[in-house]
């Protein structure tokens, strides 16, 4: 008896796949903190949402156009509210009591998306809502609204030209500088419900359906390595019980995470780099193992064991840095 309908997956080509060699930058909603943290347990060489979660495709577009334009954050980009110091383009664990110590973590992040978009052999983009928010007074789209009255605030749904158009502009500025990157966009299962239950369908249904439009059409084939991988559709078709969810029904937990990042390797991790995961894995383990006599013989003989084989991975993978307890 079958009771789980399976999305078809495919292996990506050889030349795609990411190994121990490969740079990760992920950008977007925080499903792609899930997925980077993931990376990181395993010691991949990774960068994860330089200016916080970004929900929606212009928010990852603003911060990808500004790091590649090379432009500066200055105080007229950054507000006092709440007792701190915000930017609309960023996320609120950003934000700082000190307007300039403000300043200068917005034009690092830059300058870390600058460099990790250069480097990055694989770019994962996470799209989250085509619900945006408006601020009248500027009549700019923000990336976060940090608690600001909703009075202040126009709520707009993106229409699947824009979120459309908005992927070519990312696409092609990574091009400009990185135009052997492979680009992965995935919209997250995460469901916006604050938007309303309909509201939310509609939302991922932009999403999907201007990523598609994007990936079809030709001139995206021939002008860059772009992707799709179907973490909603995972979520929607193949887990289809609240078992799946945390408590408050909306975040998948972490039986669902663990389901989709399985199907992540299944796609796009080589026979190389699943094999020295198992030992990263073992490792990771090992060093959170708690003795029951931190003086024995056996526990010293396996604190050595275990040093030698960190030093091992550490000689094979440079990326890898398995940090002091």
């Amino acid at each position: 008896m079958k009771l789980q309908t399976q999305i078809a997956l495919k292996k990506q080509e050889p030349n795609a796949l990411i190994d121990y060699n490969s740079k990760i930058v992920l950008i977007g909603s925080c499903f792609s903190d899930n997925i980077g943290k993931k990376l990181a347990y395993f010691k991949f060489y990774n960068l994860q949402n330089p200016l916080g979660i970004l929900f929606h495709p212009k928010a990852i577009e603003t911060l990808i156009s500004k790091a590649i334009n090379k432009k500066k954050y200055s105080e007229k980009d950054v507000f006092f509210h709440t007792e701190q110091w915000h930017c609309f383009e960023a996320h609120s664990k950003l934000s700082h009591s000190s307007k300039n110590r403000l300043l200068n973590k917005l034009n690092e992040q830059l300058d870390a998306t600058y460099k990790g978009l250069e480097k990055a052999s694989h770019i994962i983009i996470t799209l989250g809502t085509a619900w945006v928010y408006r601020f009248v007074k500027s009549d700019e789209i923000v990336s976060n609204c940090h608690k600001v009255s909703q009075k202040e605030f126009k709520k707009e749904l993106l229409r699947v030209e824009a979120i459309c158009q908005s992927l070519h502009a990312m696409v092609d500025l990574i091009g400009r500088i990185n135009p052997n990157a492979s680009v992965v966009f995935t919209v997250s299962p995460i469901r916006h419900l604050k938007d309303g239950f309909i509201e939310n369908m509609q939302s991922k249904a932009h999403l999907i359906t201007a990523i598609h439009q994007f990936l079809n059409q030709q001139s995206c084939i021939t002008s860059c390595n772009a992707f799709y991988f179907p973490s909603y559709e995972i979520m929607m078709d193949e887990l289809r019980d609240y078992r799946f969810y945390k408590e408050d029904m909306i975040h998948p937990n972490e039986t669902a995470i663990q389901y989709v990042w399985e199907k992540f390797q299944q796609v796009w991790m080589s026979e190389s780099a699943l094999k020295t995961m198992e030992e990263v894995d073992g490792v990771q383990k090992s060093i959170l193992h708690k003795p029951f006599n931190a003086n024995s013989e056996a526990h010293r003989g396996f604190l050595q064991k275990l040093e030698y084989r960190k030093i091992k991975l550490q000689k094979q993978h440079s990326c890898i840095v398995f940090h002091a307890k």
